[in-house]
């Protein structure tokens, strides 16, 4: 079994900080530099849980790229990499304050100019499955490869996934969904379920089927909803001590389609989901 995911990579600058942050003076914080980007934590998520994966992505000619592919391929994952000559490698600044919640800035760099030709259909070739994260549709600029990468796929016989990863970045739930229209599993957080129904109950993902295959929702705290014609089924959350929420819906991503994939029950799947999304929480940064 063969996952291709594609996505952003990049460095996380994690700043874990007790207090309010002081506007205009000083907070003190403790503060790692670790992988990032929410295809990158898929793809290392997806190798940890015995998945052979390959990331597409595109990354800066600088030594953040090349350490990013540097330590991905260390832990098996294959980085099939377009390199910009002229912009960055992506990097996120991460304020995670003392209860574990992150807030994120983004600058997307060589990742927004992600196009159509960095998706070779030959890494296609032998794959099973094509994880696509949505940060790739929901930016006008890199948007374009994220249909390539989906059109190419379909061609090429795989199923597909998608993380709309944002709701604040849905404008438009319409063009979404006719964006992802034909995928097989569509992995939204309640958030992004409002955004794209206008109600965050995971029951409201019916409105969804017809236009993907299946949907499974996650509910933070509440567990986890797979969704589908055949009827809804949930699962709890799993206890753990939150350090860094960064990066627990794409481990939460790997654990599904891990499972998914390998043909388990609903509910195995569901619970291989919330596992992983647990074991993220508990550790600084996004990546086992």
């Amino acid at each position: 079994m063969r996952v291709v995911v594609v996505g952003d990579t990049g460095l996380d600058v994690v700043a874990r900080h007790e207090g309010p942050i002081v506007y205009g003076g000083d907070s003190r914080s403790g503060v790692r530099l670790t992988g990032g980007g929410a295809g990158a934590n898929t793809a290392a998520w997806l190798v940890a849980a015995g998945v052979e994966t390959t990331l597409v992505a595109r990354v800066g000619d600088d030594a953040s790229g090349r350490l990013i592919a540097s330590e991905l391929a260390a832990v098996g994952v294959s980085c099939a990499f377009a390199v910009d000559p002229d912009a960055p490698t992506c990097v996120v600044v991460v304020l995670v304050d003392g209860s574990g919640q992150r807030s994120m800035l983004p600058d997307r760099g060589a990742m927004a100019r992600f196009a159509p030709e960095d998706v070779d259909p030959a890494v296609l070739a032998g794959a099973d499955h094509l994880h696509l994260s949505g940060y790739v549709l929901l930016d006008p600029s890199s948007r374009q490869a994220g249909l390539a990468a989906l059109a190419a796929a379909k061609e090429a016989g795989l199923t597909t996934s998608v993380d709309p990863q944002a709701a604040a970045l849905i404008t438009s739930p319409e063009a979404f969904l006719d964006d992802v229209r034909g995928v097989d599993l569509l992995m939204p957080n309640e958030a992004e379920l409002l955004a794209l129904t206008g109600q965050p109950e995971p029951t409201a993902a019916r409105a969804l089927l017809g236009t993907v295959g299946e949907v499974v929702v996650t509910s933070g705290l509440g567990g986890a909803t797979w969704v589908s014609a055949a009827g809804v089924v949930s699962v709890p959350a799993e206890e753990a001590e939150c350090v860094d929420s960064t990066g627990a819906g794409d481990a939460f991503d790997a654990g599904v389609l891990a499972a998914w994939l390998r043909g388990e029950s609903t509910v195995e799947v569901l619970r291989s989901g919330v596992r992983l999304g647990a074991r993220a929480v508990t550790k600084v940064g996004a990546q086992p």
